[in-house]
Protein backbone atom coordinates (compact mmCIF):
# COMPACT_ATOMS: atom_id res chain seq x y z
CA UNK A 1 0.00 0.00 0.00
CA UNK A 2 1.00 3.60 -1.04
CA UNK A 3 2.78 5.08 2.47
CA UNK A 4 0.83 8.61 2.04
CA UNK A 5 -2.30 6.44 1.67
CA UNK A 6 -1.71 4.23 4.42
CA UNK A 7 -0.96 7.66 6.45
CA UNK A 8 -3.57 9.32 5.36
CA UNK A 9 -6.42 6.67 6.27
CA UNK A 10 -5.13 6.16 9.72
CA UNK A 11 -5.17 9.77 10.47
CA UNK A 12 -8.42 9.28 9.46
CA UNK A 13 -9.25 6.35 11.97
CA UNK A 14 -7.84 8.41 14.31
CA UNK A 15 -9.96 11.36 13.82
CA UNK A 16 -13.16 9.39 13.65
CA UNK A 17 -12.23 7.80 16.65
CA UNK A 18 -11.86 11.91 18.26
CA UNK A 19 -15.22 12.60 16.84
CA UNK A 20 -17.23 9.68 18.27
CA UNK A 21 -15.99 10.79 21.80
CA UNK A 22 -16.70 14.25 21.23
CA UNK A 23 -20.74 13.04 20.35
CA UNK A 24 -20.01 10.65 23.17
CA UNK A 25 -19.45 13.26 25.52
CA UNK A 26 -23.19 14.39 25.47
CA UNK A 27 -23.86 13.41 28.49
CA UNK A 28 -22.93 16.48 30.04
CA UNK A 29 -26.03 18.03 27.90
CA UNK A 30 -28.22 15.68 29.98
CA UNK A 31 -26.37 16.96 33.29
CA UNK A 32 -27.34 20.78 31.64
CA UNK A 33 -30.91 19.34 31.40
CA UNK A 34 -31.26 18.74 35.25
CA UNK A 35 -29.69 21.71 36.68
CA UNK A 36 -31.53 24.00 33.53
CA UNK A 37 -34.96 22.33 35.02
CA UNK A 38 -33.77 23.35 38.62
CA UNK A 39 -33.21 26.26 38.24
CA UNK A 40 -36.30 26.91 35.93
CA UNK A 41 -38.39 25.73 39.05
CA UNK A 42 -36.44 27.99 41.34
CA UNK A 43 -37.17 30.86 39.73
CA UNK A 44 -40.79 29.57 39.79
CA UNK A 45 -40.64 29.27 44.04
CA UNK A 46 -39.73 32.84 43.95
CA UNK A 47 -42.37 34.05 41.21
CA UNK A 48 -39.79 35.57 39.22
CA UNK A 49 -41.42 33.43 35.89
CA UNK A 50 -45.20 31.94 36.06
CA UNK A 51 -44.99 28.00 36.03
CA UNK A 52 -46.49 28.19 32.35
CA UNK A 53 -43.49 30.01 31.05
CA UNK A 54 -41.20 27.39 33.37
CA UNK A 55 -42.85 24.46 32.12
CA UNK A 56 -42.24 25.57 28.51
CA UNK A 57 -38.36 26.56 29.27
CA UNK A 58 -37.57 22.89 30.66
CA UNK A 59 -39.63 21.63 27.59
CA UNK A 60 -37.27 23.51 25.07
CA UNK A 61 -34.23 22.71 26.92
CA UNK A 62 -35.29 18.82 26.66
CA UNK A 63 -35.61 18.97 22.80
CA UNK A 64 -32.49 20.37 23.01
CA UNK A 65 -31.29 17.22 24.63
CA UNK A 66 -33.38 15.22 22.32
CA UNK A 67 -32.14 16.75 19.33
CA UNK A 68 -28.06 16.76 20.20
CA UNK A 69 -28.82 13.00 20.76
CA UNK A 70 -30.58 12.45 17.80
CA UNK A 71 -27.50 14.01 15.67
CA UNK A 72 -24.84 12.41 18.27
CA UNK A 73 -26.57 8.95 17.02
CA UNK A 74 -25.88 9.80 13.41
CA UNK A 75 -22.53 10.75 13.51
CA UNK A 76 -21.78 8.04 15.87
CA UNK A 77 -23.43 5.25 13.37
CA UNK A 78 -21.69 7.22 10.10
CA UNK A 79 -17.81 7.44 11.86
CA UNK A 80 -18.32 3.53 12.59
CA UNK A 81 -19.20 2.66 9.33
CA UNK A 82 -15.81 4.94 7.92
CA UNK A 83 -13.67 3.60 10.80
CA UNK A 84 -14.63 -0.29 9.32
CA UNK A 85 -14.27 0.69 5.68
CA UNK A 86 -10.62 2.23 6.98
CA UNK A 87 -10.02 -1.18 8.82
CA UNK A 88 -10.97 -2.76 5.65
CA UNK A 89 -7.73 -1.80 3.98
CA UNK A 90 -5.50 -3.55 6.55
CA UNK A 91 -7.59 -6.57 8.09
CA UNK A 92 -8.06 -9.81 6.71
CA UNK A 93 -11.22 -12.33 6.75
CA UNK A 94 -9.94 -14.16 9.44
CA UNK A 95 -9.20 -10.72 11.31
CA UNK A 96 -13.29 -11.25 11.86
CA UNK A 97 -12.20 -13.83 14.24
CA UNK A 98 -9.02 -12.85 15.46
CA UNK A 99 -9.58 -9.64 16.40
CA UNK A 100 -13.68 -8.56 16.10
CA UNK A 101 -16.39 -8.70 13.48
CA UNK A 102 -18.14 -5.49 13.48
CA UNK A 103 -15.82 -4.29 10.84
CA UNK A 104 -17.61 -6.69 8.56
CA UNK A 105 -20.64 -5.55 8.34
CA UNK A 106 -22.01 -1.96 8.73
CA UNK A 107 -24.84 -1.17 11.39
CA UNK A 108 -27.68 -1.75 9.30
CA UNK A 109 -30.28 1.15 10.81
CA UNK A 110 -29.45 4.33 12.75
CA UNK A 111 -30.24 2.97 15.48
CA UNK A 112 -29.05 4.72 18.70
CA UNK A 113 -26.97 3.24 20.86
CA UNK A 114 -28.04 1.93 24.87
CA UNK A 115 -25.67 5.01 25.79
CA UNK A 116 -27.29 7.78 24.45
CA UNK A 117 -30.36 6.02 24.95
CA UNK A 118 -30.11 5.85 28.42
CA UNK A 119 -29.93 9.77 28.08
CA UNK A 120 -33.01 10.14 25.94
CA UNK A 121 -35.02 8.43 28.72
CA UNK A 122 -33.96 10.94 31.35
CA UNK A 123 -35.28 13.90 28.91
CA UNK A 124 -38.69 11.80 28.52
CA UNK A 125 -38.80 11.35 32.09
CA UNK A 126 -38.05 14.88 32.99
CA UNK A 127 -41.10 15.83 30.24
CA UNK A 128 -43.55 13.71 31.65
CA UNK A 129 -42.89 14.98 35.70
CA UNK A 130 -43.20 18.26 34.29
CA UNK A 131 -46.11 17.80 32.00
CA UNK A 132 -47.81 15.75 34.65
CA UNK A 133 -47.30 18.65 37.46
CA UNK A 134 -48.41 21.49 34.99
CA UNK A 135 -51.82 19.06 33.89
CA UNK A 136 -52.66 19.02 37.79
CA UNK A 137 -51.99 22.54 38.84
CA UNK A 138 -53.24 24.54 35.60
CA UNK A 139 -55.03 22.22 33.55
CA UNK A 140 -57.56 20.69 35.74
CA UNK A 141 -58.53 23.46 38.34
CA UNK A 142 -59.88 24.73 35.20
CA UNK A 143 -61.25 22.11 33.53
CA UNK A 144 -64.88 22.75 34.76
CA UNK A 145 -65.11 27.31 34.16
CA UNK A 146 -66.47 28.41 32.03
CA UNK A 147 -65.11 28.82 28.26
CA UNK A 148 -64.60 32.55 28.59
CA UNK A 149 -62.35 31.73 31.25
CA UNK A 150 -59.68 30.10 29.24
CA UNK A 151 -55.63 31.21 30.31
CA UNK A 152 -54.00 31.06 26.60
CA UNK A 153 -51.19 30.51 28.91
CA UNK A 154 -51.87 27.39 30.09
CA UNK A 155 -51.63 25.99 26.63
CA UNK A 156 -47.97 27.10 26.12
CA UNK A 157 -46.45 24.12 27.46
CA UNK A 158 -48.26 21.95 25.46
CA UNK A 159 -48.02 24.25 22.43
CA UNK A 160 -44.20 23.59 22.76
CA UNK A 161 -44.56 20.16 23.03
CA UNK A 162 -46.05 19.69 19.91
CA UNK A 163 -43.73 21.83 17.91
CA UNK A 164 -40.44 20.22 19.81
CA UNK A 165 -42.03 16.70 18.53
CA UNK A 166 -43.02 17.96 14.92
CA UNK A 167 -39.19 19.24 14.46
CA UNK A 168 -37.94 16.06 16.04
CA UNK A 169 -39.44 13.91 13.52
CA UNK A 170 -38.10 15.76 11.17
CA UNK A 171 -34.66 15.62 12.64
CA UNK A 172 -35.04 11.66 13.09
CA UNK A 173 -36.24 10.97 9.04
CA UNK A 174 -33.23 13.74 8.23
CA UNK A 175 -30.30 11.67 10.23
CA UNK A 176 -31.93 8.33 8.84
CA UNK A 177 -32.10 9.10 5.28
CA UNK A 178 -28.30 10.88 5.67
CA UNK A 179 -26.99 7.86 7.10
CA UNK A 180 -28.84 5.61 4.59
CA UNK A 181 -27.22 8.38 1.92
CA UNK A 182 -23.81 7.31 3.48
CA UNK A 183 -24.65 3.51 3.04
CA UNK A 184 -25.32 3.65 -0.37
CA UNK A 185 -22.59 6.26 -1.53
CA UNK A 186 -19.78 4.56 0.25
CA UNK A 187 -20.12 0.86 1.41
CA UNK A 188 -16.83 -0.03 1.30
CA UNK A 189 -15.19 -3.18 0.18
CA UNK A 190 -16.97 -6.28 0.20
CA UNK A 191 -16.23 -9.00 2.75
CA UNK A 192 -17.36 -12.19 3.12
CA UNK A 193 -18.65 -12.72 6.97
CA UNK A 194 -18.36 -16.30 6.26
CA UNK A 195 -20.32 -17.79 9.42
CA UNK A 196 -20.04 -14.08 11.57
CA UNK A 197 -23.63 -14.53 13.56
CA UNK A 198 -24.68 -10.75 13.89
CA UNK A 199 -26.93 -9.55 15.96
CA UNK A 200 -28.23 -6.90 18.54
CA UNK A 201 -24.69 -6.26 19.41
CA UNK A 202 -23.81 -4.66 16.01
CA UNK A 203 -27.49 -2.62 15.74
CA UNK A 204 -29.22 -6.04 14.07
CA UNK A 205 -32.28 -7.68 14.78
CA UNK A 206 -32.86 -11.20 13.55
CA UNK A 207 -34.17 -10.00 10.24
CA UNK A 208 -31.66 -7.93 9.33
CA UNK A 209 -28.95 -10.01 10.36
CA UNK A 210 -26.36 -11.52 7.11
CA UNK A 211 -25.61 -15.27 8.51
CA UNK A 212 -23.19 -15.51 6.00
CA UNK A 213 -21.69 -14.00 2.50
CA UNK A 214 -20.71 -10.74 1.74
CA UNK A 215 -22.09 -7.66 3.84
CA UNK A 216 -24.20 -5.67 2.12
CA UNK A 217 -25.54 -2.77 3.90
CA UNK A 218 -29.13 -1.75 4.34
CA UNK A 219 -31.21 1.16 4.37
CA UNK A 220 -32.33 3.05 7.62
CA UNK A 221 -35.61 2.82 9.26
CA UNK A 222 -36.44 4.38 11.82
CA UNK A 223 -34.23 5.41 14.80
CA UNK A 224 -36.43 3.98 18.09
CA UNK A 225 -34.73 4.84 20.77
CA UNK A 226 -36.67 1.56 21.97
CA UNK A 227 -35.08 -0.87 19.28
CA UNK A 228 -32.37 -3.16 20.18
CA UNK A 229 -28.86 -1.63 19.93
Amino acid sequence: MNGRRETLLLQMYDQMFNDINRHIMVVWQSISVLVGAFAVLALVEKAVIPLDIASALILLIAGWLFAHLCDASYWYNRNLAIIANIERQFLEPADLRRIHYYWGSHRPHNRMIFHLRIQYFLGIGIVAIVLYYHFVTRVVPGIDAPYSNFDLARAIPYLVLVTIVLYLLYLHRNRNQSYAEFLANSPGDEVNTGEIAYGVGHGFRKKDAPLSGPSQPNGSDSADPAAPN
